[in-house]
């Protein structure tokens, strides 16, 4: 198939382009500059012109494809309401160009993006086969700029790795890899209106991340109390007490997806977290 992807060339999308790439597809990237478009020509897609905030781009990608995966957000946390809204309406453009055609459309699920969701449901009533997948706090492994290098970072800067309380909450993770071969298989065989988990350990306690962080920082590991929290972790502070497991047992029985990367606590005991 001829997918149109977004966000090719960030943490997720890149592991997605290869995965499509050695199954066969041919991936048609979204990029905004010429140095995003020499790298993902140098990893065998070609490159279509444009952004997110350019409906015109994102209609004339999808409408040549024979599927769409939406993997590109603006991850501006002081303007989240704005960045919800520019996603909401390329999911709009997009599915406007995909209606009535049976084709697969592919997005990511963002914390209070319900609008973007309702829309999908609507889609997948009028010719669409949509899904949604929704990842964990935690996409790991080599490049991340996620969650876990933010508390690499407050480590260092504050000399100690907290946890809240008793740190038995747990965060549920997925290796980048394993997210990359779930894009795959929802393109290629999710039913119309499905909404997917994108989960491989179900529940990391919060307090075992923390001790790996400072056994390679070398620094105390500390429980500190939901009051000191906010101004230990910033705006990080909410996510790190909450106990939020998730599985994926439907998921991987509905698709035959099987995670099979390192997980969490392995990835973090490796030296790439830790090398910068």
């Amino acid at each position: 198939m001829r997918i149109f992807l977004t966000g090719a060339t960030g943490y997720i999308g890149s592991a997605v382009v290869r995965e499509l790439i050695d199954a066969g597809h041919q991936v048609v990237g979204l990029v905004r500059s010429d140095n995003s478009a020499a790298k993902l020509n140098e990893a065998g897609a070609e490159v279509h012109h444009g952004n997110i905030d350019d409906l015109d781009s994102l209609r004339s990608g999808a409408a040549t494809a024979d599927g769409v995966i939406h993997l590109a957000f603006n991850h501006d946390f002081s303007n989240f309401a704005g960045s919800l809204i520019t996603d909401l309406h390329a999911v709009e453009a997009i599915g406007a160009a995909l209606e009535g055609s049976g084709k697969p459309f592919v997005i990511t699920t963002h914390a209070n993006g319900v609008a973007a969701e309702n829309v999908m449901l609507s889609l997948a009533e009028r010719g669409v086969r949509t899904s949604i997948i929704e990842l964990c706090p935690s996409v790991h492994g080599e490049g991340d700029t996620g969650f876990v290098p933010r508390l690499i970072n407050i480590a260092k800067t504050k000399g100690l790795s907290a946890y809240v309380e008793e740190g038995t909450n747990r965060w549920p993770a997925i290796h980048r890899l394993d997210a990359a071969h779930l894009y795959r298989l929802a393109l290629e065989k999710a039913p119309a209106g499905s909404r997917l988990n994108g989960v491989a350990d179900e529940g990391v306690p919060f307090r075992d991340i923390a001790s790996v962080i400072g056994k390679h920082l070398n620094v105390p590991v500390v429980s500190i109390s939901r009051e000191e929290a906010d101004a230990h972790f910033g705006f990080l502070s909410t996510l790190v007490a909450l106990d939020i497991p998730r599985s994926s047992v439907a998921t991987q029985e509905l698709l035959g997806w099987r995670p099979v990367q390192p997980a969490l606590i392995p990835d973090l005991e490796q030296t790439h977290y830790f090398n910068n």
